[in-house]
């Protein structure tokens, strides 16, 4: 079931909103970004997150193949979320759920993990080492 959440970064410069379903698979990557950066998202449909402000105040990253936009705070630094263009589902956002207010520990210990190896560009399977994502 779709919930709306409220989130922003660190400093408050970027905030947001979205609407997630936690139930559904949240994603841990090894890529080299996300590995180092502990990037941990839900994925939000475009039309499923806002951004209530900030925009001025976004850095964007983008490596390797371009297609995917990672935005961080200018100011702090933290990853709210970034946006994938060419996935199964279209153009989507993932959310970085260490960035949502409010929402409850519980909740967050019961959303699914999916594990995907990006570092070898195999998408669709875990990589063999997980407990460190």
């Amino acid at each position: 079931m779709l919930t709306t959440y409220t989130g922003r970064c660190h400093c408050g410069a970027v905030r947001f909103e979205a609407d997630l379903d936690l139930a559904q698979p949240t994603y841990r990557c090894n890529c080299s970004i996300c590995r180092r950066t502990r990037f941990w998202p839900a994925v939000a449909r475009e039309e499923q997150f806002r951004l209530l402000a900030g925009e001025d105040e976004l850095t964007e990253y983008r490596f390797n193949t371009r297609k995917n936009i990672h935005y961080f705070c200018r100011h702090c630094g933290v990853r709210a979320f970034g946006v994938g263009t060419e996935t199964p589902i279209g153009k989507m956002v993932g959310v970085n759920l260490g960035c949502l207010e409010g929402v409850d520990e519980a909740v967050l210990a019961r959303a699914p993990i999916t594990y995907v190896d990006g570092l070898h560009d195999r998408w669709q399977e875990p990589p063999e080492f997980t407990q460190h994502l």
